[in-house]
């Protein structure tokens, strides 16, 4: 079952359309990625679910709900949590305090609860909870990130190219620790990825992103052993 669709999407920023008659669906504690080419359309794609670019046509639904053209603060009390590729965590605060600045969407009383749930997920902020985040290693920097996204109780998270500037064995470890997530606690994740590779031998069904329109869907491991995936991934065609 599909906990957020997209249907027939044509978005952008003001009069510039990125992305042309885009449609996929994210399955229910699944885990969906898109892949593509820098400049694809990807994070456009993020931000129109997220009521931050400009949508021209086309609908988006999240848990049978039509969320189309509704304002981001809305659209994140519905249970959508959102970690953009840059600018994820403060980094002149400390773990911690990034955290319980995270919890905004819950009433007070649940906030220590839900902190000491979230760390029991990540041991290794928990150690470094009085560290400021500006101290952490990039891998260390996306777990905060990831963790404060936990702390608003989501059902659907979007995940932003959160492999950005690591070295591959701390990105494969980061995507592990995505897999792990859904696993335990059953949620329902998008990733948008430019490491092809590394996301799609973690999804269960990908999209191919290019140039604003999707050039292929189906099974991640399918995308993944495509005989024409380079060709489909830089949008060449065979003469």
């Amino acid at each position: 079952m599909a906990l957020l669709e997209v249907k027939n999407l044509i978005s952008g920023y003001g009069k510039l359309k990125v992305l042309y008659n885009v449609s996929l669906e994210v399955r229910e504690k699944g885990i969906t990625v898109v892949v593509g080419p820098n400049g694809a359309g990807k994070t456009t794609l993020l931000n129109s679910i997220m009521g931050i670019a400009t949508i021209y046509d086309g609908s988006i639904t999240y848990d049978g709900v039509d969320i189309t053209r509704l304002p981001t603060h809305k659209i994140s009390k519905m249970g959508i949590a959102y970690l953009p590729q840059m600018g994820n965590v403060f980094t002149e605060l400390t773990v911690g305090e990034n955290l319980r600045l995270a919890s905004y969407l819950l009433d007070k009383s649940e906030v220590k609860d839900r902190m000491d749930e979230v760390l029991s997920l990540f041991p290794i902020l928990e150690k470094f909870i009085n560290r400021k985040a500006g101290t952490l290693s990039g891998g260390e920097r996306r777990m905060l990130a990831i963790a404060m996204a936990l702390m608003r109780k989501p059902k659907l998270i979007l995940l932003d190219e959160i492999t950005t500037d690591l070295a591959p064995i701390i990105a494969k470890k980061v995507l592990k620790q995505v897999v792990d997530l859904r696993d335990k606690l059953g949620l329902t994740i998008l990733i948008v990825e430019q490491m092809a590779k590394l996301a799609l031998e973690l999804g269960d069904y990908a999209y191919l992103l290019v140039s604003g329109t999707i050039r292929y869907s189906g099974k991640a491991s399918e995308l993944l052993n495509h005989p024409d995936f380079t060709e489909l991934y830089l949008g060449i065609k065979k003469t």
